[in-house]
């Protein structure tokens, strides 16, 4: 044999041999960091035997003989083995503690997170709960414990080299906290009104955040309430300096780099259809929270029956309850209200504070010493860089407050039989403030949005105020005096962040809280084009709708356009005949939201950048003309020479991305769901931990995708799905929007994702025909 034959053998040999010891190390990480999933197993803290039957798609159904408590056990059990490393990393963001396991470049994110002080106020929260709460988070935490003690090891521990520590009461509460900053707070729109007011003076607001249109869909109506609102008085903030404002925007950047933003449509909706309207005379109810998505994906799925505890639906690893979902005779579904609950003081030089020294252990470096001031207000968040020498700002946040009971409403959700105990059971609720949809079986529908909302007196809590006393809450608005109805008349209740009541005002926030209009109208529309005889499938075709309603306001200014060159020229013939419906398959959605992202950025010369428009403000712009359309440097005098300019600017950088061939520039090739992992951030390792595939909606459709405007990649959206079928509770649909598993190597780590981006939905089931293939494991107790 010749060379070139021995040296060509001992290359196969060698990829061979390379080959094997991959799948070996695999195989070894597969079977040191996936989950026990049949057989049997001994474990401290339970009182009874607990079986944990897995689905085809890894959805543990756990049946508890003894108690609830072990049912909870069971479910903190299935979450750390499916979900270890989000359940530790979501509980060093919280704490502050990501430079301890990631170094130095986390310190910004720890310090802010020090600052806000999310962790102490879980502390200060759970002696505030029920009895009933603290037994459930007790018997969590032992579930937890107790799989961390399997010797299981996610694979991301490895990676880093440390060991998670024990799993606390705290910890079982404290994501939630991170929650209400994601769905709660509004203080980036202070800060913006802050900016726009320095360089746009007190009117330029109107621009920026139109208020929300007069005579617009709203949640209730006024028979429902029984009065329309007159609004408050608005008054010009505190001006704050550029350094101020800096030190204010870094703080706001650090979240941003932490998954923590309001993104503009990111929204959710839900929906309940009395039986007047169904098919089965029985109630329909729909929901769709959007959050940012991710890997693994927030949601777990689960169901759980104990001796009285009978809940199905979505979970939160970190949290012993089901948060979304539906027991044996009632549903819920929950979007987020958005009411105005921070408030930035800007402190008197007289105003007295207290400290309190954080230290910050970083992995490789040297302990660092955090100074956090605080008012009587809140933490200051000012005193960043050059912003530590000028004013003192403070924030107010109800969440951050003592006296946290939302986890017994969660529970007490849980439990709930009919309407007296919903309403009870939300009484406890703090933040974040959502739009809460019921159902039950007895026929009833009704919408409550509780939650710990301000009053405020003579001021709107727009902008900045001054701590000097003369801007404070008085006291929460009453729970009964809450938006809520039982039996609407007209059958239907449709909330999609929009505001909540009808008038000039609304008690929960100003004018400028509320999510554009759009989405609620589509559904309302869809929902009442057949007044009666509504199905499953139905409601199925309204919850996955792609039809853009802002295409339907912007398309007669934007086929106006003079195009520069055949390109321009090309796709506005193509969008000339588009029917606004946003497909992957569809062409026209890619120049389209192109285009709208080029037009949502036309403040950046007054201020800067990251401030984007939201769709009504760009319809407003274009439909008057605006100031915001001209733009010294691009030598832009009008509105019709940015939509020139800016097309020509969107086309050119699809063709560079895709080609000349406009027909090749499918919404799908650009348009794709973007679950990343924190480990993704890494290009050598981004592909075992990213997932993704083409989605179809966009910016403002029922089905939202809001695009990134840099990537046209969809960053949020729906993040988890249920329609439940109150005629049948078996009949009743779920899904997530990537997996149960948080093993990247695991059977269930992504195995939902095609499902949820064709809008397929899995069974919400309690019936073991309906689980397909299963898997067994016995939780028994201990001696």
């Amino acid at each position: 044999m010749g060379l070139l034959g021995r040296v060509g053998r001992g290359l196969l040999w060698l990829i061979l041999v390379v080959l094997l010891l991959v799948l070996a190390a695999v195989l070894w990480l597969k079977a040191t960091s996936g989950p026990q999933v049949k057989g049997q197993v001994t474990l401290e803290g339970l009182s009874g035997p607990v079986t944990v039957t897995r689905d085809a798609w890894g959805v543990p159904h756990i049946r508890a003989e003894a108690s609830d408590e072990d049912a909870i056990f069971a479910l903190g059990f299935t979450h750390w083995q499916d979900r270890a490393w989000q359940m530790d990393f979501q509980r060093r963001v919280t704490q502050g503690r990501l430079s301890e396991v990631l170094g130095e470049a986390a310190l910004s994110q720890d310090r802010f997170l020090r600052t806000w002080g999310f962790y102490r106020a879980a502390q200060s929260a759970l002696p505030a709960l029920s009895d009933r709460s603290r037994r459930m988070i007790r018997a969590y935490a032992a579930g937890v414990n107790a799989a961390m003690g399997q010797g299981k090891v996610a694979p991301e521990f490895r990676i880093l080299g440390y060991t998670p520590e024990p799993w606390t009461e705290v910890d079982a509460i404290a994501w939630s906290k991170l929650m209400a900053y994601d769905l709660g707070g509004n203080w980036d729109e202070e800060l913006l009104a802050a900016r726009v007011q320095e360089k746009l003076g007190e009117d330029g607001l109107d621009d920026i955040r139109p208020p929300y249109p007069r005579g617009a869909t709203t949640i209730l109506s006024g028979g429902e309430v029984g009065q329309e609102n007159a609004a408050p008085s608005a008054e010009a903030g505190v001006t704050l300096p550029g350094a101020t404002l800096a030190a204010l925007r870094a703080h706001l950047e650090t979240a941003r780099s932490l998954g923590m933003e309001r993104v503009p449509g990111k929204g959710s909706n839900n929906w309940v259809i009395s039986g007047s309207r169904t098919a089965s005379g029985k109630p329909i109810l729909a929901d769709d929270p959007h959050l940012a998505l991710s890997s693994p994906m927030l949601w777990y799925l689960a169901d759980l029956r104990g001796p009285t505890l009978r809940v199905i639906g979505a979970s939160i690893p970190g949290l012993p309850s089901i948060v979304i979902g539906r027991n044996d005779r009632i549903a819920w579904g929950v979007t987020n209200v958005n009411p105005d609950v921070q408030d930035l003081y800007v402190e008197p030089e007289s105003a007295r504070l207290t400290g309190r020294t954080e230290v910050i252990r970083v992995k490789g470096g040297e302990d660092v010493r955090l100074v956090v001031r605080e008012s009587e207000h809140g933490p200051i968040i000012s005193d960043v860089g050059a912003g530590a020498l000028g004013p003192r700002v403070a924030l107010k946040w109800t969440a951050l407050q003592p006296g946290d009971t939302t986890l017994d409403a969660f529970l007490g959700l849980n439990y709930a039989q009919n309407w007296p105990d919903f309403r009870a059971a939300l009484r406890p609720y703090v933040a974040p403030s959502q739009s809460f949809v019921y159902a039950d079986v007895d026929g009833n529908v009704g919408y409550v949005a509780p939650g710990r909302v301000p009053v405020r007196r003579g001021w709107d809590g727009s902008q900045p105020v001054p701590g000097d006393g003369s801007r404070e809450w008085q006291g929460f608005i009453p729970y009964e005096e809450l938006p809520a109805t039982l039996n609407p008349g007209d059958g239907l209740v449709v909330t999609a962040n929009n505001k909540v009541l009808p008038g000039g005002a609304d008690p929960l926030g100003n004018l400028r809280n509320w999510a554009e209009p759009y989405r609620a109208e589509r559904i309302t529309a869809l929902l009442t084009a057949k007044p009666e005889g509504l199905t499953l499938d139905d409601v199925k075709a309204v919850q996955l709708d792609t039809v853009s309603l802002v295409w339907r306001d912007l398309r007669p200014l934007l086929l106006a356009t003079q195009p520069d060159g055949d390109l321009s020229r090309a796709a506005l013939e193509r969008l000339r005949g588009w029917d606004g419906n946003q497909t992957t398959d569809s062409v026209p959605s890619t120049v389209y939201e192109a285009w709208l992202a080029e037009l949502q950025a036309m403040a950046g010369d007054e201020l800067g950048d990251d401030t984007r428009l939201n769709s009504l403000a760009v319809r407003e712009q274009l439909r008057e003309d605006g100031d915001l359309c001209r733009s010294r440097a691009a030598r832009v005098q009008n509105c019709a020479d940015l939509l020139r300019v800016s097309l020509k600017r969107a086309v050119d950088g699809l063709a560079a991305r895709l080609g000349d061939d406009l027909g090749g520039w499918t919404y799908g090739r650009v348009h794709t769901v973007a679950s990343d992992h924190v480990m993704g951030e890494d290009a050598r390792v981004a592909w075992l931990f990213n997932h993704s595939a083409p989605t179809p909606g966009g910016t403002n459709t029922v089905n939202v995708a809001r695009p990134d405007p840099e990537t046209l990649r969809q960053t949020h959206g729906p993040s988890y799905r249920h329609i439940v079928d109150l005629a049948d509770m078996n009949r009743s649909l779920y899904i997530g929007s990537l997996g149960q598993g948080g093993n990247p190597l695991g059977e269930h780590v992504s195995d939902q994702q095609g499902r949820w981006a064709s809008g397929e939905y899995l069974p919400m089931s309690t019936d073991e025909g309906d689980w397909g293939r299963t898997t067994t494991l016995t939780l028994q107790p201990g001696e």
